[in-house]
């Protein structure tokens, strides 16, 4: 039988890591990021992560887990997600995962197969192409690019050392409440044009620079969104506010994707932001008396 596990998804900005640090206040619960970015360390501002304050509410999991330089996948993220999940509910707690990373969070419900990672020698070869020489070798090799996200270089390298397999799938991990939260367009983009002036307040700007000097743009964290935008800001081909309008652009073109990954899942019960919270806590509260 699987410990009892809540799930929290949702669009980048929809008020995902407030509500699930709510629910682990009211039910004794710990929370376990599934976001690929801030698993990372020295990403802090522009990756919206926990602040301290949160963290020290409530005991947080996969959190600054690996270098911003390190490799990390989400075959990694599943054996570790699987046990956090293990250890809060051995310790009588009630594990809460939260994010909007589609693929780890399958990855951990679906019980996904992954496959072995690449050559390493390739895969530093294949990095070295554009994304347009990339798509040419997946065209000229027959591959099927499915709902691989064509502009992302690592899920294009990724489809070419597999020879476009997929991963398998099982049936979705018992026990598991899956809550999304729903969010109106216009609401998402006065959310994340808020949330982008915020960041930049706060010092994204030198964070930025900071990891640009020591790691070099390259570097897998600088890819993320609220990072990889800065580059022609830095080069002086690109003003501050250009650089706030391609944050929000590439912000709401991420929950986009994030939404159509996340609706092909029929066992998500969905809620409306701002979010009613008696209705959610009614939810939660039935899973957990079954």
């Amino acid at each position: 039988m699987n410990s009892p596990l809540v799930v929290i998804v949702g669009e980048t900005a929809s008020g995902k890591s407030a509500l699930a640090l709510k629910l682990a206040q009211e039910f004794n619960g710990e929370l376990i990021g599934a976001d690929s970015w801030t698993v990372r360390r020295e990403v802090n501002i522009g990756t919206a992560k926990p602040s301290a304050e949160e963290m020290a509410l409530v005991p947080h999991h996969l959190i600054d887990v690996v270098g911003p330089d390190e490799d990390f996948t989400a075959a990694v993220f599943k054996d570790l997600a699987n046990k956090a999940i293990a250890d809060i509910a051995n310790r009588g707690k009630l594990p809460i995962m939260v994010g909007g990373t589609g693929l780890y969070v399958d990855g951990v419900l679906y019980d996904y197969g992954f496959l072995p990672e690449g050559d390493r020698g390739e895969r530093e070869e294949l990095n070295q192409l554009s994304v347009e020489q990339l798509l040419k070798r997946v065209t000229d090799n027959g591959l099927d690019v499915g709902d691989v996200d064509m502009r992302n270089k690592r899920r294009l390298i990724r489809l070419i050392e597999t020879n476009g397999a997929q991963p398998t799938k099982r049936e979705l991990r018992g026990n598991t409440l899956i809550i999304g939260l729903k969010t109106d367009r216009d609401r998402l983009q006065q959310r994340v044009e808020k949330r982008t002036d915020e960041m930049l307040k706060n010092g994204l700007e030198a964070e930025v620079k900071a990891l640009a000097e020591r790691y070099g743009w390259d570097c897998e964290a600088l890819k993320g969104v609220g990072y990889a935008q800065w580059e022609d800001y830095f080069l002086g081909t690109q003003t501050l506010d250009e650089t706030r309008q391609k944050i929000t652009k590439a912000t709401m073109d991420l929950a986009k994707r994030q939404r159509t990954w996340f609706r092909r899942n029929k066992s998500i019960h969905w809620v409306d932001t701002p979010v009613n919270w008696s209705q959610v806590v009614d939810e939660v509260t039935t899973f957990l008396d079954k």
